[in-house]
């Protein structure tokens, strides 16, 4: 792999966040301005809670402050936020949380129903900013109008399903938010169609950038962890293959 070493891509990924419940244990740790630890809980994979994942104080096992569904991300959003991003209809959805604020609930109240319910996110508490960004935007850059509280967040990049008008068009994007500039890249992933991988069995998890070659490296569900040429779009290669 010239220029590019392959073990330093994979330690870039295995940091990279990924979507809940299957990623929980790459959710970054969190503290409250008051100094107070929060912790990310898997509530495993059976049961009225069984895998969804939950924000909360040290030892509070019967209690939470945020549950999130399948396929949410959080983030950090400096100097004291949090942030979640997930699909929301045809729409990609960001949410920022003040922990401080944060108000605690039992765990009662989310089981049995959150989990099938097309709701992605819980809290007590609303969100110090909310807002989406279509799936339909068009390949390129786009001006974006992005909350105050999100600005301190320089690049995140977002995989997503994308919608293709035929087996050979791309059927997956990365959603590149630079929100600090209130802007996003539309990068559809020309190698991911129908007619060469099994699409919904087979998809992007999380990708990253690395800040060496400014390339970005990706996971792809049931393929393996792949490396994109420079534009984003086009498959460079397979760092590793799945068996």
């Amino acid at each position: 792999m010239a220029a590019i070493n392959a073990s330093r891509l994979r330690e870039i990924l295995s940091k990279t966040v990924g979507p809940a419940p299957w990623y929980w244990q790459t959710f970054p740790p969190t503290t409250s301005r008051a100094g107070q630890t929060l912790v990310w809980t898997h509530h495993g994979e059976q049961g009225p809670i069984g895998h969804l994942v939950t924000l909360g104080s040290e030892g509070q096992s019967e209690h939470a402050l945020l549950a999130l569904n399948t396929y949410c991300r959080a983030f950090l959003a400096p100097p004291h936020a949090l942030g979640v991003w997930c699909p929301e209809g045809r729409n990609i959805r960001f949410t920022c949380f003040d922990p401080e604020q944060l108000g605690e609930f039992d765990l009662s109240e989310v089981a049995g129903w959150f989990k099938p319910s097309s709701d992605r996110i819980y809290a007590k508490t609303a969100p110090v900013a909310d807002f989406e960004v279509p799936l339909s935007l068009a390949p390129g850059m786009h001006k974006i109008e992005v909350p105050q509280t999100l600005r301190t967040v320089d690049e995140l990049i977002v995989p997503t399903s994308y919608k293709a008008m035929s087996p050979d068009d791309p059927a997956f994007a990365l959603f590149v938010f630079y929100l600090q500039a209130g802007l996003v890249e539309v990068l559809p992933q020309q190698w991911f169609t129908a007619t060469q991988y099994r699409v919904g069995q087979q998809w992007i998890t999380r990708a990253a950038r690395d800040p060496g070659s400014h390339r970005i490296v990706g996971e792809c569900h049931g393929a393996g962890t792949f490396l994109l040429e420079e534009d984003g779009c086009r498959l460079a290669e397979w760092i590793n293959t799945a068996a």
